[in-house]
């Protein structure tokens, strides 16, 4: 079965949509579909986010608006659209939503730069690695998230080789 026909099969499974495949339709609405590029594992953390986001809303909890927008972008279904490059400011707000969702999601253990890159870099994740480095700097930056190199917390802008994120005091 081709690329082609499996995203075809995959779609037949759930929502209408539209030609191009960027949209979903849903009571004569069209929404932005999420980014087929996600690998599932990781589009099942981000959606679980989500929902858990959408019933902070419902608690009226005071972030939970912020989550929905975080775990939305980092999907693909908010900010630049997933079709276009790759690159820029808007791209950046990506990756940080992305480093934010996931480390929210795994509260109770960290993140991989890697995981973010391949969450929302599709086949040529490698070549953002560079990027997720340096977003996850500026959000070390403002204390939303803390990066560790063997347990040890340092500057990811300085640490060489593998590094872990987790969750910061000012998320």
């Amino acid at each position: 079965m081709s690329e082609g026909d499996a995203d075809a099969q995959d779609r037949s499974n759930g929502p209408e949509h539209t030609t191009d495949g960027h949209h979903i339709v849903v009571d004569g609405r069209r929404w932005r579909a999420t980014d087929p590029s996600i690998p599932e594992n990781f589009r099942q953390e981000l959606v679980d986010e989500l929902m858990s986001a959408r019933r902070a809303v419902k608690a009226q909890e005071s972030d939970a608006r912020r989550r929905v927008q975080d775990a939305k972008t980092a999907l693909g279904e908010r900010g630049r659209p997933w079709w276009e490059s790759r690159e820029g400011v808007d791209f950046d707000d990506r990756i940080a939503a992305a480093v934010r969702t996931l480390v929210r999601k795994r509260s109770e253990s960290s993140i991989c730069p890697s995981d973010v890159a391949r969450t929302v870099g599709g086949s040529s994740w490698r070549a953002l690695m560079p990027d997720v480095r340096r977003v996850a700097a500026e959000l070390a930056d403002r204390d939303e998230v803390v990066v560790t190199q063997k347990g040890t917390v340092v500057s990811i802008r300085e640490a060489r080789g593998p590094v872990r994120i987790t969750r910061g005091s000012g998320l």
